[in-house]
């Protein structure tokens, strides 16, 4: 079981994540254009700096998956939004529809 607060931690960073998102979005644009002039070669300089003073934990790489029950880090399986050791105890107890217990 995951800390309340590293709990509360990645639910900081994804609300940044998503206040922050657009900004990154218009900044990085403007950082991957192909036009090499002088005013945009400005304009992509004070583009970096802006983009550098974002908060760090706004950035999506930095948020974490984690198990919607248990809050665990590894082992995260997308498709159901849980852990694989979640995952196992819940199809052991016939609580996901479907899955046979194979050679695990």
């Amino acid at each position: 079981m995951a800390k309340e607060s590293m709990k509360a931690r990645e639910r900081k960073r994804e609300r940044l994540a998503a206040r922050y998102a657009a900004k990154r979005e218009e900044l990085t644009k403007i950082l991957k254009s192909n036009d090499d002039s002088e005013e945009m070669q400005e304009a992509k300089w004070d583009a970096m700096m802006k983009l550098q003073k974002l908060p760090a934990n706004s950035a999506k790489n930095r948020v974490h998956n984690r198990c919607g029950l248990t809050g665990r880090p590894r082992g995260y399986m997308r498709q159901f939004g849980i852990s694989r050791v979640t995952f196992r105890e819940m199809a052991l107890e016939g609580k996901i529809p479907g899955v046979k217990k194979a050679s695990w």
